[in-house]
């Protein structure tokens, strides 16, 4: 997937020689970084009377798509009062339980004490599938029975946690569609439920997108967002089909920014945001 663009760019042009403002318009349009963002590139190609070689429209993308992304995610670092309480959110099929299991690996790679929790109680094969990966990372995880009050769950999580002294607690919730009022009233009942333990519990919400669904997950974000405010992204399939553009048009809609992605099946492919390489696996 690296340089999606740039191979656009060289299959619409052969040697990246000049190409029309259509083709390149159908090429920005195609990346997943919205209509603004596609705009104003055009835009600036325009005003600086660039010609519409490949090379010139990659610089503009770039250089417009950063605007939008920091330098770097903001990394997670543990607190002195107490576990840092990490709500993990989205559809199904982003890759919420697996993205859990990455970010405590690489917690606990650092030395950090991580703790689980199983939140995902509507759907057995989540809590398994988390459980099967608490075993391989030697990562305890908090789980319930079947159809369990998740927020009763997070709750008993996080007096565990506090127990335990651990530095973060990761609660893997249920996939989730926005558009099911009860469901996302659910995770403010979880968020009420961590708040009685520790007022400013969750400290972190990330949304889990999936780079491949284009800009289905510009609407996720939005409906989330104003659901239970997010404070990042974790960015998923970025092996895949997903071109990433995604992650520009999410914050210039709701300022909200790429924090970590995920990169393949392995434990490892898992790595906090740089935009740098970021952009250019993107472009």
């Amino acid at each position: 997937m690296a340089g999606w663009l740039k191979g656009v760019l060289g299959r619409l042009t052969g040697t990246h020689e000049a190409v029309d403002w259509d083709e390149v318009e159908a090429a920005l349009w195609q990346s997943d970084l919205g209509a603004p963002t596609a705009t104003a590139i055009l835009k600036a190609l325009k005003d600086q009377g660039l010609s519409l070689h490949a090379d010139n429209v990659l610089e503009a993308a770039r250089s417009e798509a950063a605007k939008h992304l920091p330098e770097k995610g903001v990394d997670l670092v543990p607190s002195s009062g107490g576990p840092v309480v990490i709500l993990m959110v989205g559809v199904n099929g982003t890759g919420k339980t697996t993205s859990s299991a990455k970010l405590a690996s690489l917690l606990k790679s650092r030395g950090h004490s991580v703790l689980l929790c199983a939140a995902d109680t509507f759907r057995a094969a989540a809590v398994e599938q988390l459980k099967a990966w608490g075993e391989r990372l030697s990562i305890e995880v908090v789980s319930s029975t079947y159809g369990s009050d998740p927020a009763a769950l997070c709750h008993d999580a996080l007096a565990k946690a506090k127990r335990l002294k651990a530095d973060f607690l990761i609660c893997d919730t249920a996939g989730r569609l926005h558009t099911k009022d009860n469901l996302m009233q659910e995770l403010a009942k979880v968020r009420r439920s961590l708040g009685k333990l520790d007022p400013s519990a969750p400290h972190e919400v990330f949304l889990v997108a999936d780079t491949t669904t284009g800009s289905n997950a510009v609407v996720q974000a939005r409906e989330f967002h104003a659901a239970t405010p997010l404070t990042g992204l974790i960015l998923t399939k970025l092996d895949g089909s997903g071109k990433g553009g995604v992650a520009v048009a999410i914050a210039r809609e709701t300022g909200v920014h790429p924090r970590f992605l995920g990169t393949g099946e392995g434990e490892a492919d898992f790595a906090l945001f740089d935009r740098s390489s970021f952009l250019e696996r993107m472009l």
